[in-house]
């Protein structure tokens, strides 16, 4: 997948002496010695990762941990000590001040802070439109885009309101609206739903993932919520003392933690919201196809010690699930024919499930299930896995580690 920001060892030092905070950093010196001995506070140090084209990649950690300092260095809100940070090929790091505020203006569509930062005296209207206001774009242009993003976050209706009348989740999205306005590639989310309640908050996460996938932004999101960051990122970089511990998806995370700190700090998340069926699923050991005769399907199960087994084609579409009792039952009645056909009444519904579906949504499923495994597809229908009893069991313990992530 294409690489849409590349950071290659970057550092950023608050104040008057940071080669010597950094020289420390490299002796080993901790961030709290650096503070007191050096009198230098330590935002980021030795950062490196790299953000793909269209994904959310979230930056998670404790207050303190350096995530928003990371986030204000990627547009060059604070200045690094060292490194670079490439967009779109460009190291910025080398703009000067004008060639700096023109990149920003194709790149960035801006920041949604956790404070909404809109314009108390502007309406909605004046805020969404105001990023292309500043471009110098047409009132009749720029207030006709702003109307359309008005609509897909859901305030159609409220474009002359003003933010005092307002609730703080509708708030929020003015923000987001005019960060999606101005349509550039990258959108930079600092906590931006942190000071709303926990109804509101989920419904603008649902909100911000649907426009995801309709608008397929670069989103760097910033929060120090793990049940957040697990539900919006396609991969998370959990940081502390303004390094980055471990980076992945949601699975590696609570499947193989880096360190100590990176087991306590999902110790307590909820594992079956994580995991998804792909992720638990076992291997199928055999299936049967459509040109199969009944004694070669019955063959197939004794051979693997199966209960039952699933028919697909040759493209791996499903067709249904033999019991192997009923099988049997159906060849001794038919034993004295030499060819004996196979009837399609042998052949019974299969539950299937999407590969990505997760984990505490496929248990409700196989509870209601009445016979055989559960299926796991892909978006094609495609046979990928099979999933069994054993294999719940196994993925709710601490001790599972997916084979492949």
């Amino acid at each position: 997948m294409e690489e849409k920001i590349v950071i290659k060892n970057l550092a950023k030092i608050f104040g008057n002496n940071p080669s010597k905070a950094l020289k420390a950093l490299k002796e080993g010196l901790s961030k709290e010695k650096i503070l007191k001995e050096l009198k230098q506070i330590v935002g980021v140090h030795d950062v490196s990762f790299t953000v793909r084209k269209k994904e959310i990649f979230v930056l998670m950690g404790l207050s303190g941990s350096g995530k928003s300092t990371l986030q204000r260095l990627i547009n060059r809100l604070h200045e690094p000590t060292t490194g670079e940070i490439i967009i779109n090929g460009t190291d910025i790091t080398k703009l000067d001040n004008n060639e700096l505020r023109e990149f920003r203006r194709k790149n960035f569509c801006g920041m949604v802070f956790q404070n909404f930062a809109i314009l108390p005296h502007r309406t909605v209207l004046g805020n969404v439109e105001f990023g292309l206001e500043l471009q110098g774009v047409s009132k009749e242009e720029r207030q006709k885009k702003a109307m359309e993003i008005i609509k897909q976050v859901g305030l159609d209706g409220n474009e002359n309101s003003y933010p005092s009348q307002l609730s703080g989740g509708m708030q929020q999205r003015v923000g987001l609206a005019r960060g999606l306005t101005v349509d550039a590639d990258i959108m930079l989310m600092d906590e931006a739903f942190s000071a709303l309640d926990p109804l509101i908050r989920r419904q603008m996460q649902d909100e911000l993932l649907e426009l995801q996938d309709k608008m397929q932004k670069t989103i760097i999101f910033v929060t120090h919520d793990l049940d957040e960051a697990f539900r919006l990122g396609d991969r998370i970089a959990i940081m502390k003392d303004g390094r980055i511990v471990q980076i992945g998806t949601a699975e590696d995370i609570i499947s193989k933690p880096a360190d100590d700190y990176v087991k306590a700090f999902v110790e307590d998340m909820d594992r079956s919201a994580v995991l998804t069926a792909g992720t638990i699923m076992q291997p199928v050991k055999e299936t049967a196809f459509i040109n199969d005769g009944p004694r070669t399907i019955l063959r197939k199960i004794r051979k693997n010690a199966l209960t039952g087994i699933i028919m697909t084609d040759t493209k791996k579409t499903i067709k249904g699930y033999i019991i192997a009792k009923e099988l049997v039952e159906y060849i001794n009645k038919h034993k004295e024919k030499e060819n004996i056909p196979f009837d399609d009444s042998l052949l019974h519904d299969v539950t299937k499930v999407d590969s990505e579906m997760p984990l505490n949504e496929v248990i409700n499923i196989y509870s209601d299930n009445r016979y055989g495994p559960l299926a796991v597809t892909n978006k094609q229908n495609k046979l990928l896995g099979v999933i069994v009893k054993g294999s719940v069991i196994t993925a709710l313990s601490e001790d599972f580690e997916p084979e492949n992530s």
